[in-house]
Order: structure tokens, then sequence, then C-alpha cells
């Protein structure tokens, strides 16, 4: 039996009995176009509507994890910008992480995955999570999945045979592709609204491309790519986190984080790869004035000289770059 059902209108003449409680936030509105180009899925891990469902109801599912109590929900709720909005998170045996939990927003655009790229494909960094975040022996967990009917007749309609961990990282990888911040109201600003964004959100707009110098790493329309700059935040650090230099074992790499999608920025504060600024006004303050004191941090980091006025401007912007759409949890098999 179902924990929870959640109908849609237009879902109800689907196949799948299950597909239409599963789906409700993961079929876009054919209406409404997207700022950005359609997410590729690889060729190995095709992205079916009966995939990226069975993978919504994965996320959600504390079965997951070793306690059985954490989701990979856990850590990215969907009114938080996909993040938790703690400095550092909890794994669930308790253990604290030493990085600020990232945004999931546009995952399938990137090419690089965590703060320090360590993971090269989507599907990569999931089964990493799921070992190494909620702790789980995929091998166990999936007996667990396997002893759900509802769960067994969903994979075999998926993948044409029971849950393992590849089909299980494969459905949440299908369903995280779809976790797209792309109609914001800066999108439709840009589509020909006059109305949709606020004076000031233009006027930051101008400063964003221009004086302020952000959209050097942070170009449209994706606001952020899979590049890495170190920007200060280590230095003077008593355990200064190494960044990217733990997987490149590069010098020029030491303390360079991945450079993070701005899009539904808005949503998931705290900030940084250490979550060490609170609110936006806070980070976009940091950034603007030159970052820190490293010596070894990016050349593209220098005081831009921008009064309170025009850091509240830039802050209009990127809070117009907030996307509004729906979510509802699904129902998961008892």
């Amino acid at each position: 039996m179902m924990k929870k059902r959640d109908l849609i209108p237009g879902l109800l003449l689907l196949s799948s009995p299950w597909l239409s409680t599963a789906l409700a936030d993961t079929t876009p509105a054919s209406a409404t176009p997207s700022a950005l180009p359609p997410v590729t899925h690889p060729a190995d891990n095709p992205g079916t509507p009966e995939k990226i469902a069975l993978g919504h109801q994965l996320f959600v599912d504390p079965r997951l994890s070793a306690s059985g109590e954490m989701s990979c929900q856990g850590c990215h709720y969907h009114h938080l910008g996909w993040t938790d909005g703690k400095v550092l998170s909890p794994k669930d045996n308790g253990e604290l992480n030493t990085r600020h939990t990232p945004t999931l927003y546009n995952v399938g655009y990137q090419t690089a995955w965590y703060w320090d790229g360590r993971a090269t494909s989507l599907e990569g960094q999931i089964l990493a999570a799921w070992r190494a975040q909620i702790n789980a022996d995929p091998e166990v967990v999936t007996e667990r999945i396997n002893a759900a009917p509802e769960y067994v007749e969903q994979f075999q309609e998926v993948f044409g045979t029971s849950a393992t961990p590849e089909t299980v990282v494969q459905a949440l990888a299908a369903y995280l592709r779809t976790k797209n911040s792309d109609d914001s109201p800066w999108d439709r600003y840009e589509r020909g609204q006059s109305d949709a964004v606020s004076a000031d959100a233009i006027a930051g707009y101008d400063l964003f491309v221009g004086k302020a110098g952000c959209a050097a790493c942070h170009a449209p329309p994706y606001y952020g790519n899979s590049t890495f700059f170190n920007i200060g935040l280590e230095y003077g650090k008593a355990d200064p986190d190494p960044g990217r230099f733990n997987v490149t074992q590069d010098e020029a790499d030491r303390g360079a984080f991945k450079t993070p999608t701005l899009r539904s920025v808005a949503l998931s504060a705290p900030y940084f790869h250490d979550g060490s600024r609170a609110t936006l006004v806070e980070a976009v303050t940091y950034m603007a004035s030159g970052g820190g004191q490293d010596p070894q941090q990016s050349e593209l980091l220098v005081d831009r000289g921008l009064s309170d006025v025009e850091i509240a401007q830039l802050v209009a912007f990127l809070e117009s770059l907030t996307s509004e759409e729906p979510w509802e949890a699904p129902a998961i098999p008892e």
C-alpha cells in the first residue's frame, strides 16, 4: 500500500498505476519555455518518465539509509533551494560533514560533482553519497527495497529486473536531472515581460555583467559552471580545507572549490563551501570586496568599490533568479 496519493490533473491516463502519484513534480508544463537547453541524459541511463518517477520516490525514502531514518531529502529540501539551511550537516551516523550541502539545482548540466569535483559523473556522486552521507551498504538497502512488492513491480517495469545498487543509482540520477531552475522572474523579463522584475534587479544585472565582474565566473544563462577557484575562504584557518588540491594534487588548486550556480541562490543560505556567510548580502559583499587575503586566490577577485546601494541592487538581481517550480512528496511503497 502506498503511504500517500498525490494525483494531479492530466496524469490519470498514464498506464502505470503508481506513476501518477510519483510524477507530481517531474512532468514540466509544456507551455512554459526554459531559459536553458534540455538536459542531456547519458545513453546508458535515459531519463524515461517511469524512471524519473521511481527516482522521485527513492529520493524521499528513508529506507535507503543505514538507519532507515534519513533520506536523500534529509540534506536537500526543495523550499531551501535543494539544500538544508545548515552551515554543516550531520550524516546518518551523526558525524558532521566538513563542507556545506551544495544545491541540487541544475546538477544535470555539470561536468564535475562535489565542491572539489572528485566525482566525474552524477551517478558516481550519488553512489558515493549513498555510502558516505547516509552510510548505507547498497546491497543491504536493495534487499529492503526488494521486500516491498510495489517497488519490485516498478523496478521490473523500468529496468526489467529487481532493484540493484546500479538501478537505484540510475533512477535517482534520472530524477535529479529534472531538478532545474530555469524559469525565474529574470528569465521572464528577458522573454519580454517588462514588469517581471524590479528596477533594482535590472540595475543589479548591469552591475553583474559589468562593474562587479560576477559574470566572469557566473556567466548567463547557467550562472555557474564546473570550474574551480580559490576565493580566499580557507586562508588563516587552523586546518584549511585543501579543496580541489585533494583531487588533482596540483598546488595551483589548493583552496579552490567549484563555482556554484546562482540560479535560485536566494533560497540556499548559508553560502560558500564552508557555509561561512549567513546571508546573500554578506556573500555578495565578500566577493565584491575582493574575497580574502590568500596569496593564491583568484586574480579575478579584486575590490570592485561597490556602494551599499549597488550591493543591494546585485542582491535584487540574484533574488530575481529564483524559480518557482512546484514540488510534492510522492507516495512511497510500504
